[in-house]
């Protein structure tokens, strides 16, 4: 590997660069830009547990941080190892962690000093991006994920230059200090025009351990009205977890296998909406709309009935103990209603809901002879839609944005 921070000087030089770094990318399916307008909002930990995520699924994963002031990404993963030579002249190899996981960050680069601060401008800092990417041996990945320090400056923006097609995981908190900061991230995005893949909240609620009682601790569901006010895609809300902080510390990832986890499962959703959106629409969709749910071709004046609980969809259409019933006027939610069905019994929740005046049933399971009834009296089931609150699943089935998965049947 050429040596890092070197400026090459010579036209041709850069030009050969470019064509491996071409050459690279051609033999990488997805690139995720993980990024934030602010620090310490957890960032690196949700580029690092989705880069294990993706893996232990089974994809070939890479993952590079270009944080070069402060990398986080080795420290969280425990990693040990160095970079070693590849098999071409002047390459390396990245850091293996998993079987099909390989990560490159400035600190394996660092030698024993690794707490020695890296005092570099502009220039040295675009130039060894480049080089981890043009010489840096990457085997064909289904995913890069790209761990990037916060903020609009010199990392993100070279990401976007060299990385064209690259989307971006914007992650923020729920208070307006943060959100504000990512506006200014979502205004960079558009700037470079890099897609948005979506927008993560990270330490959301926290989870009683004693009742189970879920406690705002921060401003709430800051990130799904942002979401929604942008027209970008909302991937989850990440609870707060003490074992997020300890596994970060003794640099483990215990917590994304741990049962009865409030993170991992909200972690887990929020990675299976990220595959479901990259790997479903197809190598030729990948950088646009996910597959999404079917709907009437009319906009106007449509009431959409979705079963909730707790203010978000209940996954358990028969068992729910209230429906909001949404109106729609030019593509827009005009007004919530939130009523109470009649016993679950064979055949009445249906025929309830028709009589409310419902166009379109937004679920999460359902049994197929409700949908069959349903559907017998003119009424579009969309089933498979994640747990969020009814406003935003009506909004993001309005504006073709409603990404579904498998419906479970609530028998």
């Amino acid at each position: 590997m050429a040596k890092l921070g070197k400026s090459c000087g010579v036209d041709d030089e850069h030009q050969k660069q470019d064509k491996e770094i071409r050459e690279t990318l051609s033999h990488i399916k997805h690139k995720i830009l993980v990024m934030s307008g602010k620090g310490g909002v957890g960032k690196s930990t949700v580029a690092a547990y989705l880069a294990v995520a993706l893996a232990q699924r089974g994809y070939k994963v890479g993952l590079m941080d270009v944080d070069l002031h402060g990398p986080s990404i080795p420290r969280l993963l425990g990693l040990q190892g160095s970079i070693l030579p590849g098999t071409k002249q002047g390459k390396a190899r990245p850091v293996p962690y998993l079987e099909n996981l390989d990560v490159i960050s400035i600190e394996p680069l660092m030698g024993p000093d690794r707490d020695r601060a890296t005092i570099w401008r502009g220039p040295l800092k675009i130039g060894v991006i480049r080089q981890f990417i043009a010489d840096i041996e990457w085997e064909d990945l289904d995913y890069l994920i790209i761990d990037s320090p916060p903020g609009t400056g010199d990392e993100p923006l070279t990401v976007a230059q060299t990385i064209p097609d690259a989307k971006a995981l914007i992650v923020t908190t729920p208070q307006e200090i943060s959100l504000a900061d990512v506006r200014k991230s979502i205004d960079f995005c558009r700037t470079v025009s890099m897609d948005v893949l979506g927008i993560v909240e990270n330490m959301g609620a926290f989870n009683c351990p004693h009742c189970g009682k879920a406690i705002e601790l921060f401003k709430a569901h800051g990130g799904m009205i942002m979401a929604k006010e942008y027209g970008l895609r909302f991937l989850g809300s990440l609870p707060i977890e003490p074992d997020v902080v300890q596994n970060g510390d003794a640099g483990k990832i215990d917590i994304l296998e741990k049962e009865g986890s409030a993170f991992k499962d909200a972690f887990q959703k929020m990675v299976d909406l990220v595959v479901q959106i990259l790997d479903q629409s197809g190598e030729q969709q990948a950088a646009k709309q996910p597959e999404i749910a079917e709907k009437p071709e009319a906009k106007d004046g449509l009431v959409i009935a979705i079963p909730v609980e707790d203010g978000k969809l209940s996954p358990h259409f028969g068992h729910s103990k209230e429906f909001a019933f949404l109106e729609t006027e030019n593509g827009k939610v005009k007004g919530v209603e939130t009523k109470t069905p009649p016993p679950h019994e064979p055949g009445l929740i249906p025929q309830w809901i028709a009589q409310q005046g419902a166009s379109v049933v937004i679920a999460g399971g359902i049994g197929a002879k409700a949908m069959e009834l349903l559907e017998q009296k003119g009424i579009k089931v969309i089933s498979g839609a994640p747990q969020e609150a009814p406003e935003l699943l009506a909004e993001q089935y309005l504006s073709d944005t409603l990404v579904t998965g498998a419906n479970v049947c609530d028998h």
